[in-house]
């Protein structure tokens, strides 16, 4: 009996892992322009107003070299390093004076033309953006 429990765990455990979606840095590649950012885990939960967003034009941009830079109304918000497991991104940003800082983006859904990605905590936000061309 325990056997067959355990068997039945690897077997669903698998399938939870097969759903997701495959991450690698060629599906990355390239930028990614921001068509809608929530804060699902806020009290309340938001979600900013599409005017917001088209007026900063938000993008991210991931290169070859594993490397990401965020710009937000023109300006570069954020920028660094990540490395892949998965569907996780283990980011690195760089911060001034030679400081860093680690967070997770999960990525929940990744096409040729779409990704969403959502960083974890209170402070959390889930971005959908499409592929710039």
């Amino acid at each position: 009996m325990i056997k067959q429990g355990f068997l039945l765990l690897a077997a669903v455990a698998l399938f939870l892992t097969s759903c997701g979606p495959t991450v690698s840095v060629t599906t990355l590649t390239g930028k990614w322009k921001y068509v809608k950012l929530e804060h699902p885990h806020a009290t309340p939960p938001d979600t900013m107003k599409q005017a917001e967003l088209d007026a900063n034009v938000p993008y991210i941009q991931f290169t070859p070299e594993m490397k990401y830079v965020i710009v937000w109304g023109g300006k570069f918000l954020s920028h660094g390093s990540f490395t892949l497991n998965h569907a996780n991104l283990n980011v690195t940003e760089k911060l001034p004076d030679d400081k860093t800082r680690n967070f997770v983006f999960t990525v929940s859904e990744l096409t040729e033309s779409k990704i969403v990605f959502e960083s974890t905590g209170p402070d959390g936000a889930r971005v959908t953006a499409l592929r710039a061309q």
